[in-house]
This record gives structure tokens, C-alpha cells and sequence, in this order.
């Protein structure tokens, strides 16, 4: 399951998230969102669990938990929406 992870302290890092996750299950990939120039936390984040029964575990658990002084949002990612081709019109 591909958990969203929100409200994330700047200066977390992706390893202090698995870590946090991993006490509920097994993490397979943690990625922070940064910013494409300046890789400053965008306050956001996904952390692939693969079962279901544990990354529910984790959800509940980590939904509101207090992390770095910050209240982390968790819930189920939604799936990417397609974004159109952004080049210009003719």
C-alpha cells in the first residue's frame, strides 16, 4: 500500500521515516518530496508498505502523531492523476 504522509517537518529525513513506519511493518520505500532545485522538504511524503494488514497498522497509529513538533497527516496516497502535456498551443 502506498501511505501519504503530510505536514512533514522540513528537516526530517527519509531514513527517521522509515524507521517510524518500520516499528509497524515491513517499509519498502520512503521518499520525501523536495523541491527540484533548492531539495528543501515540500512538507510531504510516501512510504510503500507491502502488506496491507500492516500498513493499516501504521495509518492508524501514525494518523496525528506528533513528529519533530509537527502533527503528521497519514492516510492511503490516492493514485497519480495524468496530467496533461503542458507544452503550448498552436
Amino acid at each position: 500500500m502506498n501511505i501519504y504522509v503530510g505536514n512533514l517537518a522540513s528537516d526530517v529525513k527519509d531514513e527517521e521515516l522509515k524507521d517510524l513506519f518500520s516499528q509497524h511493518g515491513r517499509v519498502e520505500s520512503v521518499k520525501i518530496i523536495r523541491d527540484m532545485f533548492s531539495q528543501t522538504s515540500k512538507g510531504f511524503g510516501f512510504v510503500e508498505m507491502p502488506g496491507k494488514a500492516e500498513a493499516q497498522k501504521a495509518l492508524s497509529a501514525l494518523n496525528t502523531f506528533e513528529l519533530k513538533g509537527k502533527k503528521i497527516i497519514v492516510n492511503e496516497a490516492r493514485p497519480q492523476k495524468e496530467r496533461g502535456g503542458g507544452g503550448r498551443r498552436r
